[in-house]
């Protein structure tokens, strides 16, 4: 008989292991792919294994069952309201007066949000869970426990119910038309979409198109006053979105406020790639991206430095290249700089930090690796997830169950109007900056041949936080400014991670904001105790920090010059893809 040597059969059995281990991990990316069963299977465990904890549990909620239906008969019985499981003060899916007023809607509301929180307490209170696991299984029991909402349904929806009654179904039928749109669509409707039409009411601006490449056009600007100043504004837009959210419609556009001002503005128009552009890298953004338009805006400026602006990821981008530039020597052809809710320190990310660990970013990577890039409408859904009852059954229950037309928003269409990321882009920027947080980490990163230390940059920032934004929290973003040896300005205005800053100065102006120069070393919460809130824009006092930043006022030069002449009028080409 046959018999192998002892090294080969170790090296079978090894191989076996392998084989096996990537089995089950293929088998739980589809049934299981952010480990959910496993961590509720642990909870329930913990829980029989501390019997007293549960008893505990168990008797509150008996007491809670019992008050709950006391509370009943009394309102059935002619007991005023009263809210023993009032909803959240953000929760608007129970302010009509029905779920007040009528004791068996009343009965409905508070079964519901009383089983919800006891489901949710006793999953975040399980003794055997690490707050990673928590916080994962929270988020998704919140999805489904808002899912099972009673608003969400027509038998348990008595504002449905009652419109169904005084339209005669007319309502119904308008809901069946809207979920047949949407259906065909892919996605839940924000907004009525007829209405807008880029280039026509948005993107408005006029500029010309100066230069186009494989990942970006440059949009410049026709100056609108009779000087601008010397020193140009270089405007790095998210590529996540398209570029108009800082040219959205007249009145409410930061570019055309900008021009307006006196400015020679530039902006990047991105490519929305495809799966031809699936090797597309972080540091092709830096090379052909920032520092094209960099060059783009010296050279038609005829200026030896810029003042430049980041949005979001394109923040994200220009804080790479800031500290790149300053590594590759003395000549940086930034002067100043902007950013606009950035983030560079990925610890503590906000709500989206459920998505990023290895099990979920190996479900996204299956998907790149099939279309070579991540679709909008993925990421859409995932940031949808974060605010579940406003930006999803919000728009079910007034779409299908009221039949109601989304109202006309321009924002909302910008948010709609998604783009593609690609596939090794992205999956760096994940795993490199959301999951091992490396920009934070000097010379940890290399980009474009150069590594990167963000102590190194030089140059006087400003900064804009939004004091509600749940893609980069505010105090994330503030982490910045103490690695930074320059001087630094920060600015926290009230809102979120848009209307934070599409934020125009206007009588009725309802927002507000915080701003000062910022000490190295300051503590977020420290500062905004020294702070005094200011009603309006920022828009205006960020122009009042640019003018002396930006040199002095001369006469216009033509748009584009001989080496980046003009290509076409904006708002370009790429924008419509």
């Amino acid at each position: 008989m046959m018999s192998f040597p002892a090294t080969m059969r170790v090296r079978f059995l090894e191989e076996q292991e392998v084989r096996y281990a990537n089995l089950r991990h293929q088998l739980r990316q589809v049934l299981d792919p952010w480990g959910l069963i496993n961590i509720h299977a642990k909870a329930i465990t913990s829980w029989l294994g501390s019997p007293m904890e549960a008893a505990s549990a168990m008797t509150r909620y008996g007491y809670d069952c019992f008050t709950l239906h006391t509370q009943a008969a009394g309102r059935f019985m002619g007991a005023p309201d009263i809210d023993i499981f009032p909803p959240n003060t953000e929760d608007q899916r129970f302010t009509d007066s029905v779920w007040r007023d009528e004791p068996m809607w009343d009965y409905l509301k508070e079964g519901y949000l009383m089983q919800t929180r006891w489901i949710q307490d006793m999953l975040y209170q399980s003794p055997g869970l690490s707050e990673e696991e928590r916080r994962k299984s929270a988020f998704w029991l919140r999805q489904t426990l808002n899912a099972f909402a009673p608003t969400n349904f027509l038998a348990t929806n008595p504002i449905a119910q009652r419109k169904a009654w005084e339209t005669m179904g007319e309502s119904l039928v308008k809901g069946l038309q809207n979920l047949a749109r949407d259906m065909a669509g892919g996605d839940v409707s924000m907004t009525d979409r007829e209405p807008f039409k880029v280039g026509e009411n948005l993107a408005l601006t006029p500029g010309a198109i100066v230069y186009r490449g494989r990942l970006l056009e440059v949009i410049h600007y026709a100056p609108t006053t009779p000087t601008v100043h010397a020193v140009p504004l270089v405007l790095i837009t998210p590529w996540i979105n398209k570029y108009y959210i800082l040219d959205l419609a007249p009145g409410k556009s930061l570019v055309e406020f900008l021009v307006a001002q006196g400015f020679n503005v530039f902006i990047t128009s991105w490519k929305n790639p495809d799966e031809d552009m699936s090797e597309i890298t972080f540091d092709d953004y830096i090379v052909d991206g920032a520092a094209k338009i960099i060059e783009v805006a010296q050279s038609v400026a005829k200026s030896e430095k810029v003042h430049a602006l980041g949005y979001c990821i394109g923040g994200t981008l220009l804080t790479l290249y800031m500290a790149w530039a300053n590594r590759k020597g003395p000549d940086v052809p930034v002067a100043h700089w902007t950013l606009l809710t950035t983030l560079t320190d990925f610890s503590n990310p906000g709500d989206i930090e459920v998505f990023i660990d290895e099990d979920g970013l190996d479900v996204i990577d299956g998907i790149m690796k099939k279309q070579g890039f991540l679709d909008g409408k993925e990421m859409s859904a995932s940031f949808r997830m974060l605010r579940p009852n406003s930006l999803i059954w919000n728009y079910v229950v007034s779409n299908y169950l009221l039949g109601e037309t989304p109202r006309a928003m321009d924002v909302l269409y910008w948010n709609t109007d998604m783009t593609r990321m690609p596939a090794a882009m992205h999956r760096f920027y994940l795993r490199e900056f959301y999951l091992h947080n490396r920009v934070i980490e000097p010379d940890s990163l290399t980009m474009a041949g150069e590594l990167i230390d963000l102590g190194q940059i030089q140059q006087p920032l400003f900064m804009v936080a939004a004091e509600e934004d749940h893609i980069a929290p505010w105090k994330s973003t503030f982490t910045l400014l103490k690695r930074l040896p320059a001087k630094s300005w920060f600015t926290l205005s009230t809102s979120g991670h848009i209307i934070g800053i599409v934020n125009p100065p206007t009588p009725t102006s309802k927002r507000s904001f915080w701003q000062s120069e910022v000490s190295r070393g300051t503590h977020s919460e420290e500062w905004l105790s020294e702070q005094q809130k200011q009603a309006g824009s920022w828009w205006p006092s960020w122009v009042a920090w640019l003018r002396p930043q930006c040199g002095p006022q001369i006469k216009p030069l033509p748009i584009g010059n001989r080496q980046y002449k003009k290509i076409c009028d904006a708002p370009g080409k790429y924008v419509f893809e």
